[in-house]
């Protein structure tokens, strides 16, 4: 099977590209096109999209964090199983962070490296052939990322459509779909972001109306035909994070579902098993496992349910008292004494690490996080480092008094100081380890 691939980009967040991506892979798999969807950085939501949308798992692309070696190994997965793959930039095509070339976070970066060409999606409500100008100015800012095609969004009337698809194709870029306004397109947002695909009412319908848009609005065949092949060259993955054990008991329901998906892949092809079990259920980790991993997610929305899941908590210190269990982010808060919510009331948390942390005095962190580690744990061993990235906006308001668990400094290589705690075999932060530093 030859795969070919296109990245659809745009000039910044919410211009739509994740509507249009959503509703082109499902319009592809209605064709029988065996297509798979990925995400340019460290985006750990919107996979779960391109997963529902085609049946088949996402997976994060991420030029920061991942070093070529990974990247094109991941690339190589995705491709080797799909005929047409479509990667969603995150953020806008060109933003990363400074950064030796190649290794900014961009979607740029892919397509540079892949030879991918790129779909340009302009939000275009307010203007009509300024969006000539942005076009243009798309076309020509390097000469390393092709630009092969415009889909014009947001669009209120057939005169806006022409005023604006007439300019630019006057420069000699196609323009392949015109998108209504149409508010009802968007999913979904909670403070962390998009609402993840399992959280969805009725996501199927949803994708189905999405593709139904496309399918009216986007030259389908027109895009299949300016997709470059995508045959990624190399293959290394020893950048990719070594399962922490054989068994890995992992946390997985609304509150905790944060697992990045060529993570957990790589994990079940080095040969360990993953046995899920929910808290919110009050489910303990399966004592025959050898770790416990407790991911990011949104336990500030079920802290009252968390706190009453006695089973959960007794199960947890007995595990933790003779095996590693690591928490991110949101496992991190979990694994402290207690956790204010929203509306500024505590709740009593496994207290298996002594901080504490609140939603409600509120401080939003994001940015990539180089660390290394301080001593042992389920993230490898004591000097061994990672790349990860951190998004949230509880903080700690409590910082107890574990040991460290981390070294951390920003994608920059800027010392941010100490991260996270570790006590006997517990540790946990709040960044999501993505891969090896590499």
């Amino acid at each position: 099977m030859t795969a070919k691939a296109v990245i659809i980009g745009a000039p910044r967040s919410g211009s739509g590209k994740t509507s249009v991506t959503i509703g082109l892979l499902r319009a592809l798999a209605r064709r029988g096109i065996a297509v798979r969807g990925a995400k340019s950085g460290p985006d750990y939501i919107d996979p779960g999209f391109h997963a529902a949308a085609t049946g088949k798992d996402g997976v994060n692309l991420d030029s920061w964090a991942m070093p070529p070696g990974l990247l094109s190994a991941l690339a190589g997965e995705a491709a080797g199983d799909s005929e047409a793959v479509i990667v969603e930039s995150a953020m806008g095509l060109f933003d990363g962070i400074p950064a030796e070339p190649g290794r900014s976070g961009s979607a740029a970066d892919l397509a540079q490296l892949f030879g991918l060409p790129v779909l340009v999606v302009l939000d275009v409500s307010g203007q009509s052939q300024t969006a000539a100008a942005i076009a243009k100015g798309f076309a020509s800012y390097d000469p390393g990322v092709k630009i092969a095609g415009v889909i014009l969004n947001r669009l209120g009337s057939e005169r806006h459509r022409r005023l604006a698809g007439e300019a630019i194709e006057a420069l000699g870029i196609p323009v392949v779909g015109a998108v209504m306004r149409d508010p009802t397109l968007s999913l979904p947002e909670r403070h962390l972001g998009l609402v993840q695909a399992g959280e969805h009412d009725d996501i199927e319908t949803h994708i189905d109306r999405l593709a139904d848009v496309m399918e009216r609005s986007i030259d389908i065949d027109r895009v299949l035909d300016l997709m470059a092949p995508f045959a990624p060259i190399g293959s290394d993955t020893s950048a990719a994070l070594p399962p922490p054990g054989q068994r890995i008991a992992l946390a997985q329901d609304e509150a905790f579902s944060f697992v990045y998906p060529h993570v957990a892949r790589h994990w079940r092809k080095a040969g360990a098993e993953i046995v899920p079990f929910s808290p919110l259920a009050d489910e303990a980790p399966d004592e025959s496992c050898d770790v416990c991993w407790l991911p990011g997610g949104y336990p500030e929305l079920h802290a009252g349910r968390l706190a009453a899941a006695q089973n959960f908590r007794s199960g947890m210190q007995a595990f933790a008292a003779r095996k590693p269990v690591h928490g991110e982010c949101g496992g991190f808060m979990a694994l402290g004494e207690g956790l204010v919510d929203a509306e500024g009331q505590r709740h009593e948390m496994l207290g298996l690490l002594s901080h504490a942390t609140s939603y409600a005095e509120r401080k939003m962190n994001l940015g990539y996080r180089r660390a290394r580690m301080k001593a042992a744990s389920a993230l490898g061993p004591s000097g061994s480092a990672v790349r990860g990235h951190e998004f949230h906006y509880s903080r700690v308001i409590d910082p107890g008094s574990d040991e460290p668990l981390a070294e951390i400094a920003d994608g920059q290589g800027n010392a941010l100081g100490v991260s996270g705690g570790r006590r006997g075999l517990v540790s946990g932060t709040f960044f999501h380890a993505i891969a090896r530093d590499g």
